[in-house]
């Protein structure tokens, strides 16, 4: 609200994008701590979610679900692959598609991370009701910006 009493509606602290990016910032840093003990950073734990539910998953696959293009995946790819996690190779079936597995490590560090979305909800000192109604709030928000970027 301004010194004059009316509702402004450029108001910092009232943006949606505001609110979003520094959650976001706030959300990631958390899991800096809880992810260092799995030689992982955020970005690569979301790599390792989409494999661990998929594999295995072509490049293409892969960047779909992450959201993420291309020329950003493949450096986080080839850090887990020389983390002996996941190994990158032609698909059998057409030569010109990347096929993305695990390895047995990979496939094993999976039980590790099974403790972190309870750890996170303790770190962030939300329950599972609530992230279940931001994860509705937030999925909505991306559709819409998709629907918009369309």
């Amino acid at each position: 609200m301004s010194a004059a009493g009316v509702e402004d509606p450029l108001e910092l602290e009232s943006q949606i994008c505001f609110a979003l990016s520094v959650a976001s910032r706030g959300v990631v840093a958390a899991y800096r701590p809880v992810l260092e003990p799995l030689g992982l950073t955020h970005p690569q734990y979301l790599v390792m979610l989409a494999l661990w539910q998929h594999a295995p998953l072509s490049g293409r696959e892969l960047s779909r679900l992450l959201r993420l293009d291309p020329g950003t995946l493949s450096p986080l790819l080839k850090r887990l692959e020389a983390q002996g996690l996941l190994t990158r190779g032609r698909r059998a079936d057409d030569e010109r598609a990347l096929s993305i597995e695990l390895t047995p490590a990979g496939a094993a560090l999976r039980r590790e991370a099974e403790s972190i979305p309870g750890r996170m909800m303790a770190r962030l000192g939300v329950t599972h009701d609530e992230l279940v109604v931001l994860h509705r709030t937030m999925t909505k928000l991306i559709v819409a910006a998709d629907a918009e970027g369309a």
